[in-house]
């Protein structure tokens, strides 16, 4: 019996699904369809690993109201900064930023007037200066609630990332990841989460090395894992997994990185496309 249960476990195979633009629709919202291909893929003993760079609080809403909360069910969040399983709800991995290093960030954002802002497990936290329509847009858009504090200086749990918003001129979020390159770079990581979203994070963390650890702890062979996505930072797990999968809507970088570009979008069932085709 134990090793038949070990059999299908190494047999059993791992979806990576970015949230946004991939497996949510426009509206943040799943299809029927692809509720269902994930509902067959989960009963057949198959795991479905949500892989986004939303905090985790965020990532926990949507896994919820996704009902991926079961046996098999997983998530990556913060592009990989903590790994949690959702069905005993516990963290299995964090890495966090060391405070110095966040002071140092916001001191240099303020200066430039880059809207920037934090998180702890409950809220985004951002300070007085940044209580504007970006902030108000991100708690909407991503369901997480925000936290005014007076400063970053007054922290003391590690924050695991942070984000940077411009949607008016995206040129100075690049200028301002050249400055953390030149200052931090042997301590964090930045990129382009969007066109107007720039996460930063450890140094090597990423939703790539995230896939490998996972699949690690499930013992499950990378020649079983799949990954979905669209965005830049969706560009390691691409890469990492054994078929990598762009949506018909991703960047051309990570269309050019993929093993299979689905025909259809996030809006038309592309992630039902991919389970049916290499899972079910």
């Amino acid at each position: 019996m134990t090793d038949n249960i070990c059999e299908t476990a190494k047999n059993s195979k791992a979806l990576f699904l970015d949230l946004d633009g991939t497996l949510l629709d426009d509206r943040k919202k799943i299809s029927e369809k692809n509720r269902l291909a994930i509902d067959r893929m989960l009963a057949m003993g198959h795991r479905v690993i949500i892989t986004t760079g939303r905090p985790l609080v965020s990532a926990r809403v949507q896994a919820k109201a996704l009902g991926l909360t079961g046996s098999g069910c997983y998530l990556i969040a913060y592009n990989g900064g903590v790994l949690f399983d959702t069905e005993h709800e516990k963290v299995i991995y964090k890495q966090t930023i060391p405070l110095p290093l966040i002071r140092l960030v916001f001191d240099e954002a303020n200066k430039r007037g880059l809207h920037i802002q934090t998180y702890d497990d409950d809220y985004v936290l951002a300070e007085p200066r940044c209580d504007n329509e970006y902030l108000r847009y991100y708690s909407t858009n991503f369901g997480v609630p925000s936290r005014i504090i007076d400063s970053v200086r007054s922290l003391t749990q590690e924050p695991v990332k942070m984000l940077m918003i411009d949607m008016e001129d995206p040129s100075r979020l690049e200028s301002m990841r050249g400055w953390v390159a030149e200052h931090a770079g042997e301590q964090l990581d930045t990129f382009f989460s969007s066109e107007v979203f720039v996460e930063i994070i450890s140094k090597g963390l990423n939703k790539g090395n995230a896939l490998r650890q996972m699949a690690a702890l499930l013992d499950i062979p990378l020649e079983n894992t799949i990954s979905a996505g669209d965005a830049g930072n969706d560009l390691p797990m691409i890469r990492a997994a054994h078929l990598g999968c762009a949506m018909a809507n991703a960047s051309d970088a990570v269309k050019a990185a993929a093993g299979y570009i689905t025909e259809a979008d996030n809006n038309h069932d592309g992630v039902a496309e991919i389970i049916e085709k290499f899972i079910l």
